[in-house]
């Protein structure tokens, strides 16, 4: 392909908003074992704040200056190989399309030198920190991710753009669900059997509206549950879900209830007879819930913190006697793995997720810092999607998002 010198980049040099750049780079230039691609679409994720909040004290940033070395952002994408080095030919064809799972279990292979103690005890490095993110119009994929088997094709060719984007955060959501554990056994002489997921035929728990806590509403549908309650202290995000996800948990026989927190519980003690939630996802990081959560559980639940607390406000108190004597287990998870981002676009293909409903606003690459703002002060509900390759486009509502739509966004974009 016939690729330019420069590129437009979104990287930050240091700690805060104002070490935050858009600017041009040049254009990587890809080794023997490294491919280049060009970005078709990035998801802004919530935890760019935590690298814009920590610089080089961030755990995969871990001691790099970046004010040498700055890091380019960009977690969520998805990506169409450009050039490829020659040692990986047979492997990946030009043209070919691919979701990235960012979290590499990997160590570092390239500049060391540049981590704390030449990255000593490092053993997985991550997209859109350490390694180039999806904030760019075009990538450098270098060889961890290809080790770690990070690099997902993409199965139907016809997928949106925003859909193969959002892949990466959804399966956030299904890695999630697939730590809930819950027992088995026919008749008490019967040896014991475990099985993950949610509990089908069971009661859950949803404690946040937000981003993240809508894509579990709608991932919990697979697991066939007879009732989800999703509570929150904001009726505009419960509205949303009552509008958005009721017609689709109605197709799945699942009685869904937006309410706020009070009343959410109220309609727990309901909808289980007293009994409490056979599953728990607290997709907030809010201490108190944590806590409170537990005695909201059933005999044999699933309490799953989802929702990462601030360091120093980490440890909380744990209630031993419903562990010991009601057999309760807590758990929790951070990203996903290569099968989650694999699971993820089968089911989108599928038709069994919609992405589409959780978009809120889409633009150019140049509004990434606005973006982030955005998130950070709350100001919008659902997911902001980046065209890198477009021209500068102002942040533009995007609801409930299609592929038309898409196409004629770009098409007026370009």
């Amino acid at each position: 392909m016939n690729l330019p010198k420069t590129m437009l980049a979104v990287r930050l040099h240091g700690v805060g908003f104002e070490n935050l750049k858009v600017e041009q780079v040049p254009v990587p230039v890809p080794n023997d074992d490294q491919l280049l691609a060009r970005v078709d679409a990035a998801g802004v994720c919530a935890s760019n704040l935590k690298i814009l909040a920590q610089g080089n004290e961030h755990t995969f940033i871990n001691g790099i200056d970046l004010a040498k070395y700055p890091a380019q952002l960009g977690d969520e994408g998805c990506i169409t190989i450009v050039s490829v080095g020659k040692n990986l030919r047979d492997r990946f064809p030009v043209g070919k399309r691919y979701c990235i799972q960012p979290a590499v279990d990997h160590p570092p292979i390239n500049h060391r030198e540049r981590f704390r103690n030449n990255a000593a005890g490092m053993l997985k490095v991550a997209v859109g920190y350490c390694l180039p993110g999806h904030f760019a119009q075009y990538i450098l994929v270098t060889e961890e991710t290809i080790a770690a088997g990070c690099l997902l094709p993409i199965p139907d060719e016809s997928m949106p753009f925003f859909a193969a984007a959002l892949c990466e955060p959804i399966s956030c959501a299904i890695s999630g669900q697939d730590r809930h554990i819950h027992i088995f056994q026919k008749t008490p002489a019967s040896p014991r059997e475990a099985r993950i997921g949610l509990l089908p035929g069971g009661v859950t728990l949803i404690v946040g509206a937000g981003p993240m806590g809508r894509m579990h509403a709608e991932a919990a549908l697979r697991f066939k549950p007879r009732a989800i309650i999703v509570i929150d202290i904001a009726e505009s995000r419960l509205q949303w879900v009552r509008d958005v996800l009721g017609p689709r948990a109605k197709a799945a026989g699942a009685a869904l209830h937006a309410l706020t927190n009070e009343a959410g519980l109220a309609q727990l003690r309901t909808s289980s007879n007293g009994l409490g939630a056979d599953d728990i996802i607290v997709a907030v990081g809010v201490r108190d819930l944590q806590i409170r959560a537990q005695a909201w559980l059933s005999r044999g639940g699933t309490l799953n913190l989802f929702g990462g607390l601030k360091k120093g406000e980490h440890v909380i108190d744990l209630d031993t006697l419903r562990v010991h004597y009601d057999d309760i287990r807590v758990v929790g998870s951070s990203g996903g793995s290569p099968a989650d981002i694999a699971e993820t676009l089968r089911i989108v293909a599928a038709g069994e997720f919609d992405p589409g409903l959780h978009m809120s606003m889409v633009g150019s690459l140049d509004k990434a810092p606005r973006a982030l703002e955005m998130v950070k002060n709350t100001e919008t509900e659902g997911k902001i999607v980046l065209y890198p390759h477009i021209r500068p486009t102002p942040l533009t509502p995007a609801k409930a998002w299609k592929g038309g739509d898409e196409q004629a966004f770009l098409k007026t974009s370009s």
